[in-house]
């Protein structure tokens, strides 16, 4: 298990270890969702990756294991509407210090996937680009901030079936963006990023 030897490194230097990731930055509608986990050493979990490069199948299947087994673990939920306010950066560090801050046990470390630390862990954290894809913690949140955020947009699809959040989760598809050209913005919509404030796509 090389990201769990990778981590190992951590856990021996710095102690008890979170691993932060999040999903949805690029989308039109609905939120970013950002997700904390520290991994059981005792209970490791096999096939952790990175989210985007496993099947919807296997993402289900890990989401149940590893909130069975993390020994702590956190999701938070940043509406489009925040987003708006604050914009999708400064929105996703607050998800991220929401996501550590509210844990049950406080991480010695935190490693955080890409390349931005929030201010309020930047005492004790460390960014990897790439990160899901190296350490078991960070691929364990980036599993469970995918797996949320994909039943979050689920939600949204049964609502309002025309925009198929089912299939492009709120992504600027030529579907959406039709769909949004024809049937207008929702709540759900981020109103500050270009292609909703516009309205006319070339397509």
């Amino acid at each position: 298990m090389p990201l769990y030897k990778a981590e190992q490194y951590y856990q021996n230097k710095f102690g008890i270890i979170a691993g932060v990731d999040e999903a949805g930055r690029g989308p039109l509608a609905g939120p970013v969702v950002i997700a904390s986990v520290i991994l059981s050493y005792s209970k490791k979990i096999n096939g952790l990756d990175d989210s985007k490069k496993l099947n919807e199948q296997k993402r289900e299947r890990l989401f149940k294991e590893i909130t069975a087994n993390a020994l702590c673990w956190n999701i938070e939920i940043i509406s489009a509407k925040i987003i708006d306010d604050i914009n999708i950066l400064q929105a996703t560090l607050l998800g991220m210090e929401k996501a550590v801050l509210s844990m049950k046990i406080k991480p010695d470390l935190c490693l955080i996937d890409g390349n931005m630390i929030p201010g309020k862990l930047s005492e004790f954290s460390q960014a990897i680009i790439k990160g899901d894809s190296k350490i078991a913690s960070i691929a364990a949140a980036s599993i469970l901030a995918k797996v949320s955020r994909d039943r979050l947009m689920l939600k949204l699809h049964s609502k309002y079936p025309q925009y198929n959040f089912k299939k492009n989760k709120g992504y600027p598809t030529k579907e959406h963006l039709t769909a949004l050209n024809k049937y207008g913005i929702l709540d759900c919509h981020r109103k500050s990023y270009k292609p909703v404030q516009q309205l006319t796509f070339d397509l």
